[in-house]
């Protein structure tokens, strides 16, 4: 059986559901005909176990919601699912191990690597038994959920609430949808939800969540002095002779850090699929292209970003409570779990679960230049510095990227400063200050992709005053 691949943003792959998942199952991005049976078996078990983890435990989803949309028949897999521990393991050979996932309170699920038993668990980092997510749903909107919702003249809610059913046709942006927000002036204006979602219900980010890990950046600089611009943006890079010297973590932010990334050689696979450590598999990679001189989308140089936050904090309990402490709790963001790697560096370039309504409060948040509450908690300019396209740029003439964020300024008519954060399968945030709007739209999307900057473009038309 061939693995199936999960994270939509490997190798351009969709997630097949129900029964055309028998049809559409895809090699993970670094699957080569040379490897082996086993390699291949481990890669389809903890595709099977993270998802199953993440989707039970961080996304709040019902077992059926995840066999019936997210995942293909288990075929030979056997699948052992310890509620009361928060446990999945997935048994895939008669001689190794089972690939086991774990659950831990607020770090969310993690992988151990292949070959690993039970008793490793004993080893993967932990936060304090008395860090706990607050319950902050009583307060009001946006940090909570009171009085989150605000009324439209009947104009503009005819206009907006056609274009939000349409996003769930599957004909008039495509794409398959799950969940639809959109915010004005602060307010949810629409909301809507499908296939057993709703409001505290989660679902992957995937690449979406390279905005969270530009976020935490940008923290960083401000908290711990991380200085984007120093060469060497690792200390394991920083050896003389070392070419790598020459990166900075501004490379990693406009994805031109010139690290390989394409095809067998790249990292994302073996940290994704086999349990293997940012510091063992992405931390070692070597230079293809000079840095600065070509984009290149590489999911690892966003770990890396996380990874050069981590020597900043340096201290790796409150770097494990970082993103929560930092931001996700600041903001109300009290549903989103990104999964760490079993050597505690966050895998945050995806692998991080999320609310539509979190998606919301992360947009507001850069509506509001880093601001909540009346603190400030990115630095001024960093919101400038994230919606600006960086040195170098995807080829065509599509969204621009940024600093992990994609840059949407006149398609499908936009304005010049709408931006969002992107993650397969369709999960989008798109941020338009000049209009105080947010759009948030998450899917499952398979065959066809979802025209974002359409149905942004279509509710603002509808928003707009008469």
């Amino acid at each position: 059986m061939k693995p199936f691949v999960l994270c939509a943003a490997l190798a351009g792959a969709v997630v097949a559901t129900g029964a055309l998942a028998q049809q559409r199952l895809a090699a993970p991005m670094g699957v080569r005909p040379e490897d082996t049976a086993s390699y291949i078996g481990s890669a389809n078990a903890s595709l099977r176990a993270v998802a199953l983890c993440s989707g039970l435990w961080s996304g709040n989803q019902t077992q059926a919601m995840i066999e019936d949309r997210i995942l293909p028949p288990p075929g030979e897999l056997k699948t052992e699912i310890d509620k009361a521990r928060r446990i999945v393991s997935v048994t895939y050979s008669k001689t190794m191990p089972p690939r086991i996932v774990a659950w831990r309170n607020v770090l969310g699920c993690v992988q151990l690597p292949a070959g690993a038993s039970m008793d490793s668990l004993k080893a993967v980092p932990q936060v304090s038994a008395s860090l706990r997510a607050p319950d902050l749903d009583d307060r009001a909107w946006p940090t909570g959920d009171g009085d989150a919702t605000a009324n439209l003249p009947a104009d503009q809610k005819r206009a907006l609430d056609a274009a939000v059913a349409a996003a769930f046709d599957g004909k008039t942006y495509g794409g398959i949808t799950w969940g639809v927000v959109v915010v004005k002036d602060g307010k949810i204006v629409a909301e809507k939800y499908d296939l057993g979602f709703g409001p505290h219900v989660g679902h992957q980010t995937h690449s979406a969540a390279k905005s969270f890990t530009s976020t935490m950046v940008g923290i960083a600089t401000k908290k711990y002095g991380l200085d984007i611009k120093r060469r060497g943006a690792l200390t394991e890079w920083r050896r003389p002779g070392d070419p790598r010297g020459e990166i900075t973590a501004e490379h990693l932010l406009h994805m031109s850090s010139g690290l390989y990334g394409e095809g067998g050689g790249s990292p994302q696979s073996d940290i994704y699929y086999q349990g293997a450590t940012v510091e063992g598999r992405a931390v070692t990679n070597h230079l293809d292209s000079p840095p600065g001189t070509r984009f290149l989308y590489n999911p690892p140089d966003t770990m890396l970003l996380m990874r050069a936050v981590r020597e900043a904090v340096k201290d790796d309990r409150r770097f494990w409570a970082y993103p929560f402490q930092e931001l996700f709790w600041k903001i109300g963001m009290t549903r989103t779990f990104p999964s760490s790697d079993w050597n505690g560096d966050f895998l945050m370039s995806g692998q991080t679960y999320s609310t539509a309504r979190d998606f919301a409060r992360f947009g507001l948040f850069y509506i509001a230049d880093g601001m909540w509450n009346g603190e400030r908690i990115l630095p001024p300019g960093w919101t400038k510095f994230v919606a600006t396209p960086g040195p170098v740029q995807p080829p065509g003439n599509g969204a621009r990227y940024g600093g992990q964020f994609w840059l949407y300024g006149g398609q499908a008519g936009l304005p010049a400063d709408a931006y969002s954060p992107n993650g397969g399968q369709g999960q989008y945030a798109m941020i338009v200050p000049s209009r105080n709007i947010v759009v948030v739209r998450r899917g499952i999307d398979e065959a066809s992709s979802f025209q974002i900057s359409k149905f942004s473009a279509d509710v603002l038309a509808a928003l707009a005053p008469n």
